[in-house]
């Protein structure tokens, strides 16, 4: 963006955009299975690491519908969102942007598998046992709670925040506020 600040006073313009919003899908079936991905490019390009598909959200796209339009577009499941289970935030990351990434749990609507070609090596249900228990997952600390995390979603032990679509007075668009609605009623 090309500017200069015409007044003599302070500048007052944001310099650009400041984050860059990603998510990480947790789409578990019936048989306790992980639905996984092992990248054809990128930082975990020939790792050997199963992953959770992961993307980054469309201007203008939801964090919800990010989530579950990632999980289609890397392995063809179509899933419906559950809830945001985490989310982590780390500055100086791409492109010397901040970075806020969610951890989104999915229920899967379909199970045959259509891996994306362009960036998906592999895909595949994984126990989540051994997904938990990647060596990666053990010797990084964010992996290794993220899937402890999702362990523990999966055994009933775990509330993330779901996503409420609200309506604002300043606009006709509907909007969506994440929190953990395990007490809505008494709200």
């Amino acid at each position: 963006m090309l500017v200069h600040w015409i007044p003599n006073t302070p500048d007052t313009l944001p310099e650009n955009a400041s984050h860059r919003v990603g998510i990480g899908a947790f789409v578990i079936n019936n048989n306790r299975e992980v639905l996984v991905v092992k990248e054809k490019n990128g930082g975990f390009r020939g790792t050997g690491v199963w992953k959770l598909p992961t993307g980054v959200v469309h201007e203008g796209e939801d964090i919800c519908a990010a989530a579950v339009r990632e999980v289609k577009e890397e392995t063809g499941i179509e899933t419906d969102f559950g809830e945001v289970l985490a989310f982590r935030q780390t500055h100086q990351s791409f492109f010397r942007k901040s970075d806020l990434f969610f951890i989104c749990m999915l229920r899967p609507r379909s199970f045959d598998i259509q891996k994306q070609d362009s960036e998906i090596q592999a895909a595949q249900w994984m126990p989540i046992q051994e997904y938990v228990d990647q060596a990666y997952n053990k010797e990084h600390q964010a992996f290794k709670y993220v899937a402890e995390i999702c362990k523990n979603k999966s055994e009933g032990a775990y509330v993330g925040f779901s996503a409420m679509p609200i309506s604002t007075s300043s606009s006709a668009k509907n909007t969506y506020l994440y929190f953990n609605n395990l007490n809505f009623n008494k709200l």
